[in-house]
C-alpha cells in the first residue's frame, strides 16, 4: 500500500460541523467495510457500476492491502469513516485516475469537495498533471463537484459513461474556490457561538457567589430569547425542584431536554475535560471555556486533549481561559465580561483579560456600541482569524479590531484580512518590541518582528495601533463618518491659536491643511468648508472656556452636517464622546489628526487597484525546490551557500549573479564601481512571522563574502529561520546600521511591481529628496524584477532563511547584482494556501 503524501488536518464542513482527512492506513479496513454496509445500493452503483455492493467490499480489501499501487485519503466525522478518496498513478505518472465514496449521511455537507481539493493537491504535489474521474451520467451530484472545484475541465462521453479530465494545476479561481467555501464553513461554524439557538452555563451556578452563578445571571439579564440550561453537578444531591433565576438546574449536560448549540463552561481546570467529553457526547455544536491555569497546573496534557476532543465532536472551542462572547443583536452577553456594550458596528476581539477591560469600558465611554465581542484566551481552535471570516458578512459588523498577542497563520490572515478590507476596515493593536527577543535577532541581517508585522499589515490594508485608545479613536471615525477622498483638511476654529496649534499636529501626521478659519461662527464656516471642492475632512476645534457654552457648539456642529458626505470630526477640549452619535469628537488635536490621518491611509489604499498575479517568466520552482532540498540533506543544520549553489538557487527564479564585474559591461566600472546607484535587496526570515523583504540604499554591507564578521552575520540571520510560523517578505537592516533603519522599505510577499516601485521610492526618498526619480527608469524597473523575484523565492521557499544582493547596481541600462549570498536553514513546510484546513 502506498502512503498519500498528504497530512492529517482538520476541515470545517458546510453546516460548521468538522471532520478529518487523513492517510488511509492498513487497520481501516474494517471501517471501510462499515461504510459499504451503511451505504446504500444506489450509491454503491453510482461510485462501482454494475459491480454494486460487492465490488465495494473487495476494493476495500485492494486498496488496504500490501499490492496497493495508489494513494487514499479517508475523512472522520464522528468517530467514523465517513468518505474515502483514492488516486491511482497512471503509466509515466503524469496522469491519475480518481475515486470518491461518502457515507450517505454527510451528502450536501460539502466533504467530497474536501476529499477532492486534497486529493488534487496531493497529486500535483506528486508530479501528476491531470486527474481522470469515470462517472455515470445520472450521477448529476458528482459531475457538479467535479466542475465547481475550480480546476480547469474537460468533459466527454464515452460508451455510457462520463470521463472527467481535471488539470490538476492550482489555479488563482481554485484559490478563490477555496477560500468562498472555506468563509461559507466557518460562518455555519462560529453561528453556533454567536447566535446559538439554546445555551447552557455548566459550573457553580448553585452558589450565589460562584462564576457560574454569574455567568448565569447576567445572561438571563441580557433577555437571551432562547432557552437556557443551568448546569451544575452538585443538582443531583440538591432537592430535584431547585433553581436559579426560575429555572430548574441539571445535574449533567446529558439530562438536558433538547438540543444545546453552545455551553459555557466555568468549572475548575481538572474537569474541564470531562465536561468537553460529557458535550461531545450530547452533541453540543460550540464551547465557551471560562476555566484557564492549564499551563499553571501542571497539566499541559488537558491542555492539549481540549482541542482534540473539541475536533472530534465537532465542537468550535474559544479559549481556555477567555472571558466570553457577546451578541448584542442576538442579545447575547455569555461569560464573565466587565461591562454590557451597547450595539453598535464595531466587531471586537481580544486575547488577555486586560485588553478585555479596556476595550469595552474604553468603548462605552466613547459612545462606540458593539456588534459581537469574542474573548478568545489561549486560541486553542477559534482565533482572529477564524472571527474575520464570521464578521466579513454581518449586516451589523461595519469596523474590526483585534487586540492581538500573535498571529497563528499569518499567510491566511494575510488572505483573508486584505480580501474583508477592501470592503471593512480592520484595525489591529499589537504592542510593539523595544528589545529583541533573543541573540539572534541582534545580528546583521537580523529580522525585526516590529516590521515584519508592519508589513504583514500593511499588504493587506490593516490599520496598525500602539494602544487600545488609539485603536477606539480610529474606530469611532471609521464607523461614523465616510473615508476621505484624500489627505486635504480644513480647520475651523473659534480660537486662532487652537487652529494654528491644530494645523502643525495635522501636517505632522501626513495631512494637508486646505484652509484654516478662525471665526465667529462656527455653522456658516462649516458649511462654507463642506461645500469646497478643495477639501476632504472637515475638522472642528473649540476650545471653553474662553470659547462658546460647549453644548451649544456640539448642537451647533450637528446641525450643519447631518448631510455631510465628506468627513467631519472635532476636537473638543476636555470632550471625548460622540455628537449627535455620528460625530467623533476627542480631546485633544493630536488624537484627532492621527485618526483622520489613520482613515486617509487606509482609503488610499483602498483606492488603489489590485493588479492581476503576474506570471514570472524564467521562474523554476522544482529546480529551487531540488536544489534546497539537496543542500539541506547534506547540510541538515543549514549553512550560507557557497558562491557557485547560491547563482544557481538565484538564477532559478532569474536573478543573475554577475561573475565579474567589468568595463564591458555598460555603466559599471572594472572593480565594482558604478555609475548608477547602489541598492541594497533582503530578504530575512523573521523569528515569528517568517521572510520579510526590505530595500534600502548601499553601502551597509558588513564585509566582504567572506570574512568572518560576515559568515557570523549570516549565522545569526540563518539560526531564525527555525521558529517560522508564518511566511513573509522583507528583511531589516543590520544592528551595525541601526541609524539608516528608516532608509529600508520592508513588504511581505507576493510583491507586485507596482508595490515594488513604491519600496524603492520609500527608500530612496530617505536619502535623497527625490526618491526613485533620480535613478533611470531602465534601472527602476530592471529593480523592480529583482525585488518581486527575491519576494517569490522566499515565498515559495521555507527552507532560504536569508538572501542578501549587496551591492545591486542600478544603471542606465538595468541593474548588476554585484554580490549574492545565501542562507539555507531548516524550517516546517508552509501551510498552502490551496488545502483547506483548520489551523
Amino acid at each position: 500500500m502506498t502512503r498519500s503524501v498528504a497530512e492529517a488536518c482538520d476541515v470545517l464542513l458546510r453546516d460548521g460541523g468538522m471532520a478529518r482527512i487523513r492517510p488511509l492506513r492498513p487497520s481501516d479496513r474494517a471501517a471501510l467495510h462499515a461504510l459499504i454496509a451503511r451505504s446504500s445500493p444506489r450509491s454503491a452503483y453510482l461510485r462501482f457500476f454494475a459491480g454494486g455492493t460487492a465490488s465495494a467490499h473487495a476494493y476495500m480489501d485492494l486498496i488496504t492491502g500490501p499490492d496497493y499501487g495508489g494513494h487514499a485519503l479517508v475523512a472522520l466525522a464522528g468517530g467514523l469513516v465517513a468518505g474515502v478518496a483514492e488516486w491511482i498513478p497512471g503509466p509515466g505518472g503524469a496522469e491519475a485516475e480518481v475515486g470518491i465514496l461518502l457515507d450517505d449521511r454527510v451528502h450536501g455537507q460539502g466533504l467530497g469537495t474536501l476529499l477532492l481539493e486534497h486529493v488534487a493537491l496531493d497529486a500535483a504535489d506528486a508530479g501528476v498533471e491531470d486527474l481522470v474521474a469515470t462517472v455515470l451520467p445520472e450521477n448529476r451530484a458528482m459531475l457538479r463537484v467535479l466542475h465547481d472545484l475550480g480546476l480547469p475541465v474537460e468533459q466527454r462521453y464515452e460508451r455510457g459513461q462520463v470521463e472527467i479530465r481535471i488539470a490538476a494545476r492550482p489555479t488563482e479561481r481554485l484559490v478563490a474556490e477555496i477560500e468562498a467555501r472555506a468563509h461559507e464553513a466557518e460562518r455555519g461554524s462560529l453561528a453556533h457561538v454567536f447566535t446559538p439557538g439554546s445555551v447552557a452555563v455548566i459550573g457553580d451556578v448553585l452558589d450565589p457567589g460562584g462564576l457560574g452563578n454569574r455567568v448565569l445571571r447576567d445572561l438571563v439579564a441580557g433577555r437571551f430569547p432562547g432557552p437556557i440550561h443551568p448546569v451544575d453537578p452538585r443538582a443531583a444531591q440538591a432537592s430535584p425542584a431547585a433553581e436559579v433565576c426560575g429555572l430548574p438546574v441539571r445535574s449533567g449536560v446529558a439530562v438536558v431536554p433538547g438540543p444545546v448549540d453552545l455551553a459555557v463552561v466555568a468549572v475548575p481546570a481538572p474537569a474541564v475535560l470531562g465536561v468537553a467529553r460529557e458535550c461531545a457526547r450530547r452533541r453540543v455544536r460550540a464551547l465557551v471555556v471560562l476555566t484557564g491555569g492549564f499551563t499553571e497546573a501542571g497539566d499541559r496534557e488537558a491542555e492539549r486533549e481540549l482541542p482534540r476532543v473539541c475536533r472530534e465532536a465537532g465542537m468550535r472551542l474559544v479559549g481556555p481561559g477567555c472571558l466570553g462572547v457577546v451578541n448584542t443583536s442576538a442579545r447575547l452577553h455569555a461569560g464573565l465580561l466587565p461591562v454590557r456594550p451597547a450595539a453598535g458596528p464595531l466587531g471586537l476581539m481580544a486575547q488577555s483579560g486586560t485588553a478585555v477591560v479596556a476595550l469595552l469600558e474604553g468603548a462605552g465611554r466613547r459612545g462606540l456600541g458593539v456588534s459581537s465581542f469574542a474573548s478568545v484566551g489561549d486560541k486553542a481552535d477559534v482565533s482572529g482569524n477564524d472571527l474575520l471570516e464570521y464578521w466579513e458578512d454581518d449586516p451589523a459588523t461595519r469596523v474590526i479590531a483585534l487586540h492581538l498577542e500573535s498571529f497563528g497563520n499569518p499567510r491566511r490572515f494575510r488572505r483573508i484580512a486584505r480580501r474583508i478590507g477592501t470592503r471593512k476596515p480592520i484595525i489591529v493593536t499589537k504592542a510593539r518590541r523595544d528589545a529583541p527577543e533573543s541573540p539572534a535577532a541582534t545580528g546583521p541581517g537580523a529580522a525585526s518582528e516590529d516590521a515584519a508585522v508592519d508589513a504583514l499589515l500593511r499588504a493587506c490594508g490593516a490599520i496598525r495601533e500602539d494602544s487600545v485608545r488609539g485603536m477606539l479613536d480610529t474606530a469611532r471615525l471609521l464607523a461614523s463618518q465616510p473615508l476621505p477622498d484624500g489627505p486635504r483638511v480644513a480647520i475651523v476654529s473659534d480660537s486662532g491659536p487652537a487652529a494654528a496649534v491644530t494645523a502643525g499636529v495635522c501636517e505632522r501626521a501626513g495631512l494637508v491643511v486646505a484652509d484654516l478659519c478662525d471665526v465667529g461662527d462656527l455653522a456658516v464656516a462649516i458649511t462654507a468648508v463642506l461645500a469646497d471642492p478643495g477639501v476632504d475632512a472637515v475638522l472642528v476645534v473649540s476650545t471653553p472656556p474662553s470659547g462658546p457654552d460647549p453644548g451649544a457648539t456640539r448642537e451647533a456642529i450637528a446641525a450643519v452636517t447631518r448631510a455631510a458626505t465628506k468627513p467631519v470630526l472635532a476636537c473638543l477640549a476636555g470632550w471625548d464622546g460622540l455628537i449627535d452619535g455620528r460625530i467623533p469628537a476627542y480631546a485633544s488635536p493630536e488624537r484627532a489628526a492621527h485618526a483622520l490621518a489613520r482613515a486617509h491611509g487606509y482609503a488610499a489604499w483602498r483606492a488603489r487597484p489590485v493588479p492581476p498575479p503576474e506570471e514570472l517568466p524564467g521562474v523554476d520552482p522544482s529546480l529551487a525546490r531540488r536544489l534546497v532540498a539537496a543542500d539541506l540533506a547534506a547540510h541538515p543544520g543549514g549553512r550560507l551557500l557557497d558562491d557557485r549553489t547560491a547563482a544557481r538557487l538565484l538564477a532559478a527564479y532569474g536573478v543573475h549573479v554577475a561573475e565579474t564585474v567589468a568595463a564591458t559591461v555598460p555603466g559599471v566600472e572594472s572593480g565594482g564601481g558604478a555609475e548608477g546607484a547602489e541598492m541594497v535587496v533582503r530578504g530575512v526570515a523573521c523569528e515569528t512571522l517568517g521572510p520579510l523583504v526590505m530595500v534600502g540604499p548601499g553601502g551597509t554591507a558588513s564585509g566582504p563574502p567572506g570574512d568572518s564578521a560576515d559568515n557570523h552575520a549570516d549565522d545569526q540571520a540563518g539560526a531564525q529561520a527555525g521558529a517560522h510560523a508564518g511566511d513573509q517578505a522583507g528583511a531589516h537592516a543590520d544592528a551595525q546600521a541601526g541609524d539608516q533603519a528608516g532608509e529600508h522599505a520592508f513588504r511581505v510577499p507576493p510583491i507586485d511591481r507596482a508595490e515594488a516601485r513604491r519600496m524603492i521610492g520609500e527608500a530612496r526618498r530617505a536619502a535623497l529628496p527625490n526618491g526613485h526619480q533620480g535613478l533611470p527608469e531602465a534601472g527602476v524597473r530592471a529593480l523592480e524584477d529583482q525585488i518581486v523575484r527575491v519576494g517569490r523565492l522566499m515565498d515559495d521557499h521555507p527552507g532560504i532563511a536569508a538572501i542578501d544582493l549587496d551591492p545591486v547596481v542600478v544603471t542606465p541600462y538595468g541593474v548588476v547584482v554585484v554580490r549574492a549570498r545565501v542562507r539555507l536553514a531548516p524550517a516546517p513546510p508552509l501551510p498552502s494556501p490551496f488545502r483547506r484546513r483548520l489551523r
